[in-house]
């Protein structure tokens, strides 16, 4: 059996992270990674389409956790701790310089997520935590003091155990074993899978600002929607499937949106179109694109309101004008499935929150039991927000494993 201080299942963004401050704080402790794949940092690597969003720029803790669906509560204390401008100031000491994007987004400057995979294996072997790969995790017990793992190379011993494994069936059944609470996973950060004529044809149209609902739901999201070979995407899509995921999932992902393309209301658009209707007269509605839309999509819009390309502005009647209005503010959508968002695929569900102390990410189960990252019932919305609750929970963990 091999003995060491601290042992860390998860060779992912928050294993790697806790094990490094870990590692660096106390350099007397020994440290271990168990990573049950041939390689580590694999959602590092593909994150933010080979970029790897790093955080987002967003620095009050109050508003950062309004992009937690779940886990928005409990991380308002740990943000106070661990904040975005710590992460920042942590990969610029390590010599990774991040930048912001238009949407908020940080990525390191170099536009490489191998950036920091390498800026992880440096420090790792800078002050020796030991990476073992493929020991796949089968049995974990507590006898004494001692946490005692089976795996698939060999057994091990640690006084301290922290679990990083992200979403990880197997890992969410031993933890049951333990006393521990599993809220059932369900998919979150997904893409609508929609059939229609008014979509058929466009993909790659983007509407910059619009609002989307799911009838017969609280449900609503907005922002910038992207038109799909399969249906929806783009950030008023997927903040959807995030803050809906426990609904979306109860309804088998089939319901119905309404899109409202100009966030405008249907009284508001009426009027305008009126005097567009006066103003516009001898020139066709088809080719007169209105609201800032993308013209292909304006173009379908128009169709879908039961007129033809040549039909003039002049020419159109009370229902016509309404039927546009509808299109334009109140276009609903059979969504019929979804479609994985990239490969970052993320779930809602995971370690029951009540079962966790947040002042250090220790197990209220178990003494000298630790979990950070999606192991536990916390996801986020697209954008650098998942990887945060890595970082903050991570260093933590090593913050409180250290004192």
């Amino acid at each position: 059996m091999i003995k060491k201080d601290v042992i860390i299942i998860g060779g992912g963004a928050a294993g790697f992270f806790a094990a490094i401050n870990i590692a660096e704080q106390n350099q007397k402790l020994s440290v271990a990674i168990l990573e049950r794949g041939k390689e580590g940092l694999q959602k590092v690597k593909i994150s933010g389409g080979g970029r790897c969003n790093v955080t987002h720029a967003e620095f009050i803790p109050q508003e950062l956790v309004l992009n937690y669906p779940r886990g928005d509560k409990e991380l308002l204390g740990p943000f106070h701790q661990f904040m975005t401008g710590d992460t920042i100031e942590w990969f610029e000491k390590r010599g990774v310089l991040l930048k912001i994007e238009e949407d908020g987004r940080m990525f390191p400057e170099s536009n490489s997520s191998q950036t920091i995979i390498d800026c992880f294996l440096t420090e790792a072997e800078k002050f020796k935590v030991e990476v073992l790969y493929n020991h796949a995790l089968k049995t974990v017990s507590k006898k004494d003091s001692l946490w005692n793992l089976e795996t698939s190379q060999g057994t091990f011993s640690a006084e301290k155990l922290v679990i990083a494994t992200g979403s990880n069936p197997k890992i969410w059944k031993l933890l049951e074993n333990l006393g521990h609470s599993i809220i059932q996973p369900v998919p979150s950060l997904f893409t609508f899978d929609i059939k229609d004529e008014r979509i058929k044809d466009i993909p790659g149209v983007v509407a910059l600002n619009v609002e989307v609902k799911v009838l017969g739901t609280d449900l609503w999201s907005e922002g910038p929607l992207l038109i799909t070979h399969v249906g929806m995407s783009a950030p008023a899509i997927l903040k959807l499937s995030a803050f809906g995921a426990i609904e979306l999932a109860k309804q088998q992902y089939k319901f119905e949106i309404e899109i409202n393309f100009i966030r405008q209301s249907l009284e508001d658009c009426m009027e305008r179109l009126k005097e567009l209707k006066q103003d516009l007269a001898k020139k066709t509605v088809f080719k007169s694109t209105q609201f800032e839309l993308p013209k292909r999509l304006w173009h379908k819009l128009v169709l879908a309101s039961k007129m033809d390309k040549n039909t003039r502005w002049a020419d159109l009647n009370k229902q016509q004008l309404e039927n546009l209005a509808s299109q334009l503010t109140q276009a609903v959508f059979q969504v019929d499935g979804k479609s994985t968002f990239k490969e970052e695929f993320v779930t809602a569900g995971g370690v029951d929150l009540k079962e966790i102390n947040f002042k250090t990410f220790e197990s209220k189960r178990h003494k000298n039991l630790y979990l950070a990252g999606e192991v536990l019932n916390i996801d986020a919305v697209t954008g650098g927000f998942n990887f945060q609750n890595a970082w903050t929970g991570a260093f933590i963990v090593a913050k409180s494993i250290c004192n």
